[in-house]
């Protein structure tokens, strides 16, 4: 039986998670947080196999996490469960040290197969992504503007170009407007550009939101 940890700071979701795991007798969910700092503290105290983590969380950076984690118990495989169906988020995260990527919309069909996958020591992605994820591998030399940008940096530059306002972002990520702020103008400088406009016709070239 494979012990699991759930991290995600939507209690309605753990649910129906555990819900789905639980008419599977080799999977045994033995506890779940909200928050990153939560789930380091239960790793240092107990034992898991698997980690069931959302990348999108209060605080810390959803992929910082995943590093240690992997830094503390490096046999623990993680699947992150995330509401991103971006490619980008799927690549960093198996860079960061994820076994697999699955999104929450996925998550009811495929959830438990993604357990049994990353159970048996291989890396679970999505059919979807896995061909771009591929292709964005093969040109690593050519990294694009975006792939410049650190984890913190991607994730504030995802949620600008998606249309939140810095307030916003400063309140979801639990930092100082200031902090949003200083990111905003790094990202602007990395990328060399001038507004959240440009940022936007950016994001939307290079497919990494939808019209």
């Amino acid at each position: 039986m494979y012990s699991l940890l759930i991290v995600d700071d939507h209690p309605i979701f753990r649910q129906g998670v555990i819900r789905i795991i639980s008419k599977n007798p080799e999977f045994n969910v033995i506890e779940e947080v909200s928050t990153g700092e939560e789930a380091i503290e239960e790793i240092k105290k107990n034992h898991y196999d698997i980690v069931l983590l959302d990348i999108t969380l209060p605080g810390r950076n959803g992929l910082d996490i995943i590093r240690e984690i992997k830094a503390l118990k490096p046999s623990i495989r993680i699947l992150v469960l995330t509401m991103h169906s971006e490619n980008q988020y799927a690549l960093r995260s198996i860079k960061a040290g994820a076994f697999g990527y699955l999104t929450k919309e996925k998550a009811p069909h495929e959830l438990v197969e993604a357990l049994r996958t990353i159970a048996s020591g291989h890396k679970y992605i999505h059919s979807s992504v896995t061909e771009d994820i591929i292709s964005i591998w093969r040109k690593d030399d050519e990294k694009p503007l975006h792939e410049t940008l650190s984890n913190r940096e991607y994730e504030i530059f995802h949620m600008l170009v998606h249309g939140k306002r810095v307030s916003e972002i400063a309140d979801e990520l639990t930092i100082s407007v200031k902090t949003v702020k200083t990111h905003r103008s790094r990202i602007l400088l990395k990328m060399n550009m001038k507004s959240n406009a440009e940022l936007i016709h950016y994001a939307f070239k290079h497919s990494l939101i939808e019209a």
